[in-house]
């Protein structure tokens, strides 16, 4: 039985591309069978990465054309690495029907070989949710900068409650809990998971013990990229904390990444860093995360946990309502900062880099809005 290994981030920029194509080499490279499919659906783009040539066999063939499902696995230059391409061009792909999401899954848990690595989409939408709970050790990819610190983490805290709303299903005393804590979401998403489940153990004690098993069974795994000094190293283990605390969730701190312009080098090559040089910095920390990749003992969810079954009648993402959104948002930052994950300082940086973008949006939207009424007005005098 393959290992399915999704890569995920929570914010585009931290390198899980670069993380999931030099994974697969480097463990092709170790003699392991690997299956590398970019999931990154409506910006597939991880083929100049490998430097592979887009062909006609992508998901998106797969999915229009009706073809064989082994038709689209194809080899590439790489050592025992073959590759599934998306398709950038189907911009459907990026919402797939449940029955499409479905056949995609039972397709990529049923392909013979050692490892399956996917390279999902930045974010948390459903999709990238459910393709991440397909195994219970995901790597999630983020980097000291708060920003991806803060999305990182609440990835995280969306996959939690991902795994809390398919357990408790429809019909069940926790679900009807749940439900009743909804309609206040903003203490919802203040509630932390240790908290949550007190309340749901005294209204639901079977499925409460079942969601406590399951949570005992994910471990996801952390890597942090584009470290510039050791001290960096330190907010994997603050993060660690935080999602311990506030999640009851335990994370595994897999390994971290120095920033390195060779990446980009290797890129303009279309050469993985692995290839292009692999006695390099960067290249010999993904050897290391590939070694213990190997190493580590394989967990799977219980054989009641079904991803096939998600569907998005079972839970509502926070981040399709815009208030809602904001609020999650901002109990992740008061989670980070009671944690110690970030210091006030840091996220008065972030307050002002945010600031500086909203004021560069509004420059480019008056002086827009200044072409049309310019335009406007020589198109009334001709």
């Amino acid at each position: 039985m393959s290992q399915i290994i999704p890569i995920a981030s929570g914010k585009g920029g931290v390198g899980k591309s670069l993380l999931s194509a030099n994974l697969a080499i480097a463990l092709g490279q170790q003699g392991k069978r690997v299956v590398l499919a970019d999931l990154d659906l409506g910006a597939s783009n991880l083929h100049l990465v490998i430097g592979q040539q887009p062909g006609t066999a992508s998901l998106g063939s797969w999915f229009t054309e009706k073809s064989d499902f082994k038709d689209i696995i194809k080899p590439t230059d790489y050592q025992n690495v073959s590759f599934i391409a998306g398709d950038s061009q189907i911009p459907d792909l990026t919402s797939l029907k449940h029955m499409q999401k479905v056949k995609l899954i039972r397709n990529l848990k049923n392909i013979d070989t050692d490892y399956v690595i996917l390279d999902l989409g930045a974010g948390t939408h459903q999709f990238i949710l459910d393709m991440f709970l397909l195994s219970p050790q995901g790597i999630i990819v983020s980097a000291p900068a708060v920003t991806a610190t803060l999305n990182g983490y609440l990835f995280l805290k969306n996959a939690v409650f991902r795994l809390l709303y398919t357990t408790f299903k429809r019909g069940t005393a926790g679900r009807a809990y749940l439900d009743e804590l909804k309609k206040n979401s903003q203490a919802l998403q203040k509630l932390y998971i240790p908290q949550l489940i007190q309340g749901l153990a005294a209204t639901d004690a079977q499925t409460t013990q079942l969601f406590i098993n399951r949570m005992q069974q994910f471990r996801p795994r952390l890597v942090m990229n584009m470290i510039e000094d050791p001290k960096d190293a330190d907010r994997a283990q603050r993060i660690k904390a935080s999602c311990n605390q506030y999640l009851g969730l335990e994370i595994e701190y897999l390994g971290l990444m120095y920033r390195d312009m060779l990446q980009d080098k290797a890129l303009s090559s279309q050469l993985p860093v692995v290839v292009y040089k692999p006695q390099s910095v960067l290249g010999q920390a993904i050897y290391r995360i590939a070694d213990k990749v190997i190493s580590s003992p394989v967990h799977q969810f219980d054989s009641d946990f079904n991803p096939d079954s998600f569907n998005s009648d079972n839970f509502e993402a926070a981040e399709e309502d815009a208030a809602e959104d904001y609020n999650f948002k901002l109990s992740g930052i008061d989670d980070l900062v009671s944690g110690g994950s970030l210091s006030i300082s840091e996220l008065a940086e972030m307050i002002k880099a945010q600031n500086y973008e909203l004021t560069q949006l509004k420059k480019e939207n008056n002086l827009l809005k200044s072409k049309l009424i310019k335009a406007a007005e020589q198109g009334f005098k001709v």
